[in-house]
């Protein structure tokens, strides 16, 4: 059984912003305005397409797991739900300027997730810090200094 529902039309990366999240708490993004929605993006300092490409092989491992577009500071991503095969869009913008990458991750149907995407995007951060710090790049910087980047105070 599948509860189908079309991917948002607001998908993608506009003027170096993901689309808001709607008014339901089924939503986390890096650029939300509001503390319901925000999430910490991550840190890198790639300066080229390795950061979107190491993410593409994380997702490459997770179940129920579609790459639906990559580009070299693009990825979109589609997570199925184990027994109803519910639809989650991830996308993540990597930001060279600010040595940040932005993400979404947002249910296609329902109200609530129970905290489904934040959990996953939180697992998916220490799954590349863990990479990255073992490859030795991982970034230094503060939170405070993430905060400010992101333009949360």
């Amino acid at each position: 059984m599948s509860l189908a529902a079309p991917a948002p039309g607001n998908l993608g990366v506009r003027g170096g912003r993901l689309a808001a999240c709607p008014g339901s708490p089924n939503c986390v993004s890096t650029q939300a305005e509001n503390q319901e929605h925000w999430i910490e993006p991550l840190q890198t300092e790639a300066a080229d397409d390795s950061a979107i490409s190491l993410l593409a092989e994380i997702m490459r491992e997770q179940p129920r797991t579609t790459i639906v577009e990559q580009t070299g500071d693009y990825l979109r991503v589609e997570f199925r739900s184990f027994l109803f095969r519910f639809c989650d869009d991830v996308e993540f913008y990597h930001d060279r300027r600010s040595g940040l990458v932005h993400f979404r991750s947002a249910s296609r149907v329902g109200h609530s997730d129970l905290g489904v995407n934040r959990r996953r995007m939180e697992q998916i951060r220490e799954q590349f810090q863990r990479r990255l710090a073992a490859a030795g790049g991982a970034a230094a910087e503060s939170r405070g200094r993430v905060l400010e980047l992101a333009g949360v105070r």
